[in-house]
């Protein structure tokens, strides 16, 4: 069993509220964002690719999202990729770039994407909690090894939990915060 590390357990638990937040960002809200896209890989020189090493993704108006392909051979896989994405948007080739207008969202979709977010902030939870259960059983494991006295040991488990609990209400914050963005849009 692993030594006890709350410098490892802060940095996994911060690793784990990046991930929340890349996937919040990968959210539709009805506003362009670069980040819609990130998770789109292309179909290119019989490999697939993600788009951000195909293209350049632009914002050049509030609700428009831009896509200018580097080499032109590659703008109807490009496209074809966007389309069948599922994020609901409709790519249109202008010359040698790709326009993505971003539509308004119904309020059945945003109501899905609502919970979507509450579903991301859930497994967020899971994750953290995981860690915690770690930092804890190392703690125990620890004191076994009679490398802890008990008083440091209860010291220490307060910490980590103390440590959760900042990292979950972050974790609910971001949720909340998104899915107001999503719900008011």
């Amino acid at each position: 069993m692993a030594k006890y590390d709350k410098d490892e357990l802060t940095k996994r638990m911060r690793a784990t509220m990046e991930a929340l937040k890349h996937d919040l960002s990968g959210l539709r809200t009805g506003r362009a964002n670069t980040a819609l896209l990130d998770n789109i890989t292309v179909e290119v020189y019989g490999a697939r690719m993600p788009l951000n090493q195909v293209a350049t993704v632009s914002v050049p108006e509030p609700r428009m999202l831009s896509i200018q392909v580097w080499d032109k051979s590659n703008i109807q896989p490009v496209e074809k990729a966007v389309r069948s994405a599922g994020l609901g948007l409709n790519p249109m080739i202008d010359g040698p770039n790709i326009r993505l207008p971003i539509p308004d969202l119904t309020e059945e979709r945003r109501k899905e994407l609502a919970k979507l977010t509450g579903q991301f902030a859930e497994k967020a939870r899971i994750a953290i909690r995981n860690v915690r259960r770690d930092g804890m059983d190392a703690l125990k494991a620890d004191e076994n090894k009679k490398e802890i006295s008990e008083d440091d040991k209860k010291r220490l488990e307060t910490e980590v939990q103390k440590l959760t609990d900042e990292m979950i209400a972050e974790a609910d914050e971001l949720s909340a915060a998104k899915e107001q963005e999503i719900l008011t849009q």
